[in-house]
């Protein structure tokens, strides 16, 4: 350590170290009003400190499970969409409160993170959850060489989820829930609700896709779909969800129909919008105003809540009930892989048999 003495009278205390990285040598130093032996003492414990704190961050050896979320989220913040890195900070709280953070991530296995999972008593369903959004941490965190191994990802299989098969058939509606579900809605004469759920229902746009929507976007015989809009922070996005989202669908004749509608009604409403659905002052409608006026009509019609998911879930069934293919649904819904499609198409698959099965027992032939 060696002092300089500055022209305003400080004095600045200067150490020198070799970066590992680069093996060029840096410096740091700290700047003081005296030099005296006390002051010489915590200068040269401060500076040994920003040694160490530079010296840290090229060695992951004792990075801690807290520090590596700060470094994923920071890296969130600026990659991701703000939905999802507000769905993913809201994990990363969680696992911190299930985790022990200083626990180093180098010393992680899957004996300790399944313990740490199962004692927090939650479902199967949520642990599989939660174990999906870890992996995508430390998946990262092994790519930007924060993490040395994670091999014993492999091991860390899916719990048992005895509910998924119930929760799925929550996903979308039978026909004759359709018809009760809009009846209900029709009593109400909330017409803009009702235009917006027939639209979801006969599109199978998330429901932000359709809030983003302006009235140019409806071309002639197709709808042009090319952003979003965020739900969670209330915000435009000029991008979908997936590049698979940015897409063009075909308008049917029943479509055709709800759209004339829609059209009719904002003429009537004398709102000046570009919006196909827009509020009464012309901006976006209120997502949570259209969550809570399904969510109280399908308890009342159905007995249960539904989300505007499950009515996208609903086109993607009555798709494949009229002999669409999987590969045309997932295009139409824009989905960036089949997988939750083709859970969809094999429970419908297995509903139609079971119908044609009775059927067939009801049948006289001779």
């Amino acid at each position: 350590m060696y002092v300089e003495k500055l022209s305003d009278g400080r004095y600045k205390f200067i150490e020198k170290y070799k970066d590992p990285m680069t093996l060029k040598w840096k410096r740091v130093s700290v700047t003081t009003e005296k030099n005296d032996r006390r002051t010489s003492k915590i200068a040269e414990e401060t500076l040994h400190q920003k040694i160490n704190d530079a010296l840290a961050v090229s060695d992951v050896s004792f990075l801690t499970f807290s520090e590596l979320c700060e470094k994923y989220l920071a890296y969130q913040k600026q990659n991701v969409k703000p939905s999802t890195y507000e769905r993913n900070r809201r994990f990363i709280l969680t696992f911190v409160k299930i985790m022990e953070p200083n626990t180093l991530v180098n010393r992680l296995n899957a004996r300790y993170i399944r313990e740490c999972l199962d004692s927090t008593g939650n479902p199967n369903g949520t642990k599989n959850e939660q174990l999906k959004r870890l992996r995508a941490l430390l998946r990262w965190g092994y790519q930007n060489d924060y993490i040395d191994d994670i091999s014993y990802l492999g091991k860390l299989t899916n719990y048992t989820d005895h509910t998924r098969k119930e929760k799925l058939e929550d996903k979308f509606l039978e026909e004759d829930e359709i018809n009760m579900l809009l009846s209900s809605m029709e009593k109400s004469r909330c017409h803009y609700w009702l235009d917006l759920t027939e639209f979801l229902l006969l599109t199978g746009l998330r429901v932000g896709e359709a809030i983003a929507l302006k009235k140019s976007d409806i071309k002639d015989g197709y709808i042009e779909i090319n952003k979003t809009y965020d739900v969670v922070n209330e915000i435009l996005s000029n991008t979908p969800k997936t590049n698979s989202s940015n897409r063009e669908i075909s308008i049917q004749d029943e479509l055709a129909e709800v759209i004339k509608r829609i059209k009719m009604h904002n003429k009537i409403s004398k709102v000046s919008s570009t919006l196909l659905f827009s509020s009464p002052d012309g901006g976006y409608i209120s997502y949570s105003g259209y969550l809570t006026f399904l969510e109280k009509h399908s308890k009342k019609a159905l007995g249960r809540k539904i989300t505007p998911h499950a009515l996208r879930h609903t086109h993607a069934s009555l798709l494949f009930a009229n002999g669409i293919s999987i590969d045309a649904v997932s295009r139409r819904l824009g989905h960036a892989n089949s997988k939750v499609t083709r859970e969809i198409y094999i429970h419908i698959m297995d509903k139609l048999k079971e119908k044609d099965k009775n059927d067939i027992q009801k049948l006289k032939l001779i």
